[in-house]
């Protein structure tokens, strides 16, 4: 098996292991257990534990952007636009809480561990950016600029998500929480004008 696909599976398998036991338990023997593969296989691939954390941050962080992406459609009405990817965002994290509960525990990790605060900042520049870029493209599509500058809009909305992501995982109270994405909505909403020509 190539080097790749190794890490690939090994990658994989630290996911499973963090999404079923946590991250504190995610031992190098863990995942080579988890993978079926011998531990020397692990120091192969990986330079370290931390280099492994750091690519299941990057990795995950990615794919939840990727999934909103995927289901995002511009529309004419930018509250349409703003609710699609509002939604899209909540769907993934509902579908797989346990996963998205992992990003919450490495970033603890990250900054309570000299030497991992990037793991940390490389995970939020994702996030924010991918918010700043879906506010643009909505704003684009239905003809109207932000009246507050965009890297604002974008970190409001990440702390709102950050914020209903946890409350959520504590009290699974999903209809709150999507009344709550509403509210953020309409109220970005407040910060939009018609595009000068």
């Amino acid at each position: 098996m190539a080097a790749s696909d190794r890490r690939a599976e090994l990658l994989e398998a630290a996911i499973r292991v963090m999404t079923r036991d946590g991250v504190a338990k995610a031992t190098t023997r863990a995942i080579v257990n988890e993978a079926g593969m011998p531990l020397g296989v692990f120091h192969y691939c990986f330079d370290s534990r931390a280099q492994l954390l750091e690519v299941v941050t990057q990795t995950l962080t990615e794919r939840y952007v990727a999934e909103a992406r995927g289901l995002f459609t511009p529309h004419r009405e930018i509250r349409d636009s703003i609710l699609d990817s509002l939604h899209a965002f909540w769907k993934g994290f509902e579908a797989n809480p346990r996963e998205h509960q992992i990003s919450y525990e490495l970033t603890q990790y990250a900054l309570r561990n000299p030497g991992f605060e990037n793991v940390a900042r490389r995970q939020y520049e994702i996030f924010l950016s991918a918010f700043a870029s879906l506010l643009e493209l909505a704003a684009d599509s239905a003809g109207v600029e932000w009246t507050v500058p965009v890297p604002v809009l974008a970190r409001y909305v990440q702390s709102t998500i950050d914020g209903l992501n946890i409350t959520w995982l504590v009290d699974r109270n999903s209809d709150d929480s999507r009344a709550a994405l509403e509210l953020l909505a309409d109220h970005l909403l407040q910060h939009t004008r018609p595009r000068e020509a």
